[in-house]
């Protein structure tokens, strides 16, 4: 039995820039959202969580197989940066301990001189597919995976501020062994981005299997990533919580 929540239903993912990004990628290359990328378990400043990552943040449940999953989001706003940074919030089922992932989402990025907001979904080991669907900071989003059975899901994506609904039916193969409700910093061209300044954003996990997930903390997990190869130590923190962005040295 799992134990009982400490949280609301709804979450909130607070980060902060702790230094000037780095930007590497090109527009060209294929952005890919990936499986979760493990770190050490987290520090004493972490402590509330139960694993860690350097390109997810979010809750991940795992005592699958897991048939359908639901949520919703605000899509956050983001930031200037000095380079191109890159920002992914989405549901999805499979990517915590496997290769495989059904997901589906939103991409909020500053790239190219500008802020950039766009829908997807993604079945690994293929890139993303775009909707051709406009999205805006602000907007309020619901998604649904669900298994049709005989290998077949259908995945949901409505943005309910300006009224537009994209489903699609597709082939899936995987365990389904864990789902999870993520803010993740992508993969361009085999490395991870450097994450965007979102400020923050709110999580209503909604479903999973039809019922109340019931996370708990140790369900949450913290990305930490470098800001610069000269200073080793000098990172920056997306944190699961109503608590700010804390800086780990």
């Amino acid at each position: 039995m799992r134990p009982k929540s400490w949280a609301m239903s709804i979450l909130t993912m607070s980060f902060a820039l702790i230094s000037p990004s780095l930007s590497w990628a090109s527009p060209s290359q294929v952005l890919v959202h990936a499986p979760r990328l493990k770190l050490a378990p987290p520090s004493h400043r972490t402590s509330n969580y139960g694993w860690a990552s350097s390109n997810w943040s979010g809750y991940a449940i795992t005592n699958g197989p897991y048939s359908s999953i639901t949520g919703q989001w605000v899509v956050p706003t983001v930031s200037p940066s000095h380079g191109s940074t890159y920002s992914s919030a989405w549901i999805g089922i499979d990517g915590f301990n496997n290769s495989d992932l059904i997901q589906t989402g939103t991409e909020q990025d500053y790239a190219q001189g500008r802020a950039q907001y766009s829908a997807w979904w993604e079945i690994l080991p293929a890139a993303e597919t775009v909707i051709n669907e406009p999205v805006s900071p602000g907007d309020d989003m619901s998604a649904s995976i669900v298994n049709d059975g005989g290998g077949i899901w259908t995945i949901t994506l409505k943005d309910l501020t300006k009224g537009w609904t994209f489903s699609t039916n597709q082939a899936y193969s995987g365990p389904a062994s864990s789902a999870e409700w993520i803010l993740e910093a992508p993969t361009i061209g085999g490395h991870i981005a450097t994450l965007a300044n979102y400020g923050q954003t709110t999580f209503n996990p909604g479903t999973v299997n039809g019922q109340n997930p019931g996370l708990v903390s140790q369900d949450g997990g913290v990305m930490i990533q470098k800001t610069s190869r000269f200073r080793p130590h000098h990172c920056q923190i997306a944190i699961p919580t109503d608590l700010m962005l804390r800086m780990v040295q």
